[in-house]
């Protein structure tokens, strides 16, 4: 793809966007946007989900591999492709290699989950674990394109890339023309630089708000430093966008065009994943549940309609559960006490029976007698509690303090 260079846009314009849109005719699905009831009734406004989380490969990152892979020449397709990414890129650059005839090589970090790995070799990617961090498998990659001659497919710093998921841009305006609000996720800023190209160009009056994880939030410090700025140490659950430097190329469009970049916490993430779950029907991975945090931790800073994108929904099943397990804490749906009570017969039956009527389920109990901490005539009891929510908490703790425990946090 040949771009052309504007004074404003030095890397990409809308030109771009709709030529890729064009090359994935047939390739990248148009994915669903689901209305969802319990966001707009937060909101005030109409909220829908732009579902990318059921694209091919369960990302948009498809997108952009594809139409990087395009672009390359004969002679750059027969040195093979060569990429590195802890689940996502890694899949959309084997899938789309393998629709191109394009060999490709991509290197994953030795933790990669499992379910991942096996996806990337099934789409007909060489897979070669290393590193224990995704910087070390990116160095292994780029070393291994100088030795071969293999062209090093970048996850976002690169116009090709960036074009291919604006395209996520162009179905939003067609399948929400009266959209006001855009919500996405921001790691590198590919996704969220060609998604404002495409829709700024067309609708400047939309507002387009990038989120981040707060654990790795490389983007609030580089656009107040004017230029991206390195993090130490990501750290967040949401490894689609756990990145810790900006892109060189994207960054200049998320700086022009991006309107505000927020962030939010690992409870937040976990409580929307849980959302999209049981109330969307949605498997949505942490990075793509993102722009949902963002709607829950502060809905009535958006105006409405608004498209939240969840960006994907490749997510380990093992983290999934921890995930949701977090998530559950984080909305009051579970609860942990200790409390003291006197040691005699039948008093851990009545704690239970007590319990019972505070309709709270016992899901793990730990009884200690004999602790120099306690009493001659003191028992110590930890509960693990499954309840409906904080209010419900709240009530169940009551109980147990109008029945004469002793609740201990």
């Amino acid at each position: 793809m040949n771009f052309r260079a504007t004074p404003h846009h030095p890397a990409l314009i809308l030109d771009d966007v709709r030529g890729a849109q064009k090359m994935l005719d047939g390739v990248a699905r148009v994915t669903a946007l689901e209305g969802s009831r319990h966001l707009t009734e937060l909101v005030g406004a109409p909220v829908h989900l732009k579902c990318e989380n059921l694209q091919r490969t369960g990302s948009f990152k498809l997108r952009g591999a594809y139409v990087r892979i395009s672009g390359l020449t004969p002679v750059e397709r027969a040195a093979g492709v060569v990429a590195a990414s802890a689940g996502n890129h890694a899949q959309g650059v084997a899938l789309a290699s393998s629709l191109l005839g394009v060999r490709s090589t991509v290197f994953m970090p030795v933790g990669a989950p499992l379910p991942k790995v096996a996806a990337t070799r099934e789409y007909g990617a060489e897979v070669r674990l290393h590193g224990q961090v995704v910087d070390e498998t990116l160095a292994a990659a780029q070393r291994y394109a100088e030795e071969t001659g293999a062209v090093f497919i970048h996850p976002f710093d690169h116009p090709d890339i960036i074009a291919g998921q604006g395209t996520v841009g162009l179905e939003i305006l067609e399948q929400c023309p009266e959209v006001r609000t855009i919500v996405l996720g921001i790691g590198g800023g590919g996704f969220a630089a060609g998604v404002a190209v495409a829709v700024k160009a067309l609708r400047p009056d939309i507002r387009i708000v990038g989120v981040q994880a707060e654990g790795a939030a490389c983007y609030p410090p580089s656009l107040a430093a004017g230029y991206p700025v390195s993090l130490d140490a990501p750290a967040t659950m949401a490894d689609g966008i756990k990145v810790g430097r900006p892109g060189d190329v994207p960054f200049a469009l998320v700086e022009e065009l991006v309107d505000e970049v927020r962030t939010v916490t690992e409870d937040e993430l976990s409580s929307a994943l849980l959302l999209c779950l049981e109330r969307a029907k949605l498997v949505v991975e942490p990075a793509g549940a993102s722009p949902v945090a963002a709607l829950l931790s502060d809905p009535k800073a958006f105006r409405g309609p608004v498209v939240a994108v969840l960006s994907g929904g490749n997510v380990d099943p093992l983290l999934m559960q921890r995930i949701l397990r977090h998530g559950l804490s984080a909305a009051g749906r579970y609860l942990s006490l200790r409390l003291r009570l006197t040691d005699r017969p039948g008093a851990l039956a009545a704690l239970l029976a007590t319990l019972t009527v505070a309709d709270a389920n016992v899901l793990d109990i730990s009884h200690v007698r004999t602790d120099p901490r306690l009493g001659l005539t003191e028992a110590e009891v930890d509960l693990y509690l499954e309840t409906k929510g904080p209010r419900h908490c709240a009530d169940v703790e009551e109980t147990l303090r109008a029945e004469g425990y002793r609740v201990m946090g």
